[in-house]
């Protein structure tokens, strides 16, 4: 039996049983399709129009807006200190959950915001967050409705392109040292957009929700070779563990011990989180593009057994995932960050590198200097240097109980300011 041949229908009722009550959040829990998407949106930043912004990184093949809603205490603005996280929903149209999760999690925390829930204040105050409910809106047209359909209707984009496979794959580049075009297929226009997003803001952390099984994947998600499977770490691969693990740990269902499984592979065996390249090999991933392109750590989560779950059962799925979404965005403070600067000048000095030793993944400041960089508590030696200025190393120690980044050896030619 091949990986992609074999699936399990599951009733609802084996999963769900523990919370047949539903949601007590009053949120619009419906599936949305394009017109009423945006609609809902613009309802959020009515009701929130201090903390929220929705803008558009392009348009699908068939002209449809990708819309973002940035939800932050200063929307519009890269604050200096204050990192970026997004979450990417709707890279298959036919994946319908993780779409009204994010559109859940606009709503939710527009509402705990004015209710002076600390934790949601928190973190609008102390992240600028970026949620992007449909990458593929063409896909998720032609799939709408299509609660008891096939698996594959409305998957791929308008042009028949599986987004998935479809950002440039500098993993075989970077192993291969060859001298070959990162482009190894038509890059759709909604691909584009991304990419382009990604370069325009300085995203630390995201986010990938798929469905269709219940999982957490983290890079590479490309094995060398393109073998079927192999595991494929990357540098930072205790982190991504980590971040894997927060999802899946506080995920109600995946944490379950008892629950049935939906594919004819056992993930529960590996804590539902699992190397992506171990899985199957998924050349031009979303998540290695991020990881290997920009200072980005994502990971890929599969949401639910069901791609396009009943609306009966969105309400569950949101209890289901709301702790997670939170917990994970919260996993963006974690780690070293900070300002270089030039210490005449004050001036924050731009694509500086950051080098953690031991770590063979460099990261580099944004356009005002600020960095950050994920790391699990401990203590580090951190080199830094750009062009035209002496390196200089500093010891660093991660506290996470603390939330901040302890100094130990003074900054020579450089002054970086840290929490």
């Amino acid at each position: 039996v091949t990986q992609n041949s074999c699936y399990f229908l599951v009733e609802p009722s084996d999963i769900y049983s523990e919370h047949e009550s539903g949601s007590k959040d009053a949120l619009d829990f419906r599936h949305h399709n394009y017109k009423e998407m945006r609609k809902l949106m613009k309802s959020v930043t009515e009701e929130c129009p201090d903390i929220t912004r929705i803008y558009t990184i392009g348009k699908s093949y068939m002209g449809l807006k990708l819309y973002v809603m940035e939800i932050s205490d200063n929307p519009g603005k890269h604050e200096l200190g204050e990192p970026e996280f997004r979450y990417v929903a709707g890279m298959h149209g036919n994946e319908a959950l993780g779409r009204e999760l994010v559109l859940n999690l606009m709503q939710y925390m527009c509402k705990e915001y004015k209710r002076g829930n600390q934790r949601i204040v928190r973190l609008v105050t102390e992240t600028r967050i970026h949620l992007l409910p449909s990458m593929n809106p063409d896909g998720y047209e032609e799939a709408y409705g299509s609660e008891l359909a096939g698996w594959a209707e409305g998957r791929y984009s308008f042009e028949g392109i599986d987004l998935n496979h479809n950002f440039p794959d500098l993993n075989n580049i970077m192993w291969d040292a060859q001298e070959k075009a990162a482009d190894q297929s038509k890059v759709a226009p909604e691909t584009r957009a991304v990419i382009s997003w990604m370069q325009d803001v300085p995203f630390v952390l995201s986010a990938n929700l798929h469905g269709g099984e219940l999982v957490v994947t983290y890079p590479f998600d490309c094995t060398r070779d393109w073998a079927p499977q192999e595991d494929t770490p990357t540098a930072d691969n205790a982190y991504f563990r980590w971040l894997a693990s927060v999802y899946a740990s506080t995920h109600l269902v995946m944490a379950n011990p008892d629950r049935r499984i939906c594919h004819y592979e056992d993930f529960q065996s590996h804590n539902n989180i699992i190397n992506g390249g171990a899985w199957h090999t998924v050349p031009g991933s979303m998540n290695d593009f991020s990881y290997l392109h920009t200072n980005c750590f994502e990971v890929t989560v599969e949401l639910s057994c069901d791609k396009f779950p009943h609306v009966s059962e969105l309400p569950i799925e949101w209890e289901n995932n709301k702790e997670s979404l939170l917990v994970y965005m919260e996993q963006v403070h974690r780690g070293i960050k900070g300002v270089v600067r030039d210490k005449l000048t004050k001036k924050g000095i731009a694509d500086a590198i950051i080098k953690v030793e031991d770590h063979d993944h460099d990261i580099r400041s944004a356009a005002d200097g600020d960095y950050w960089r994920l790391l699990n508590p401990g203590e580090y030696k951190v080199i830094v240097w750009a062009v035209g200025y002496f390196p200089i190393i500093q010891e660093m120690l991660v506290d996470f109980a603390k939330r901040r980044l302890s100094p130990l050896i003074p900054a020579l030619r450089w002054r970086l300011l840290s929490e």
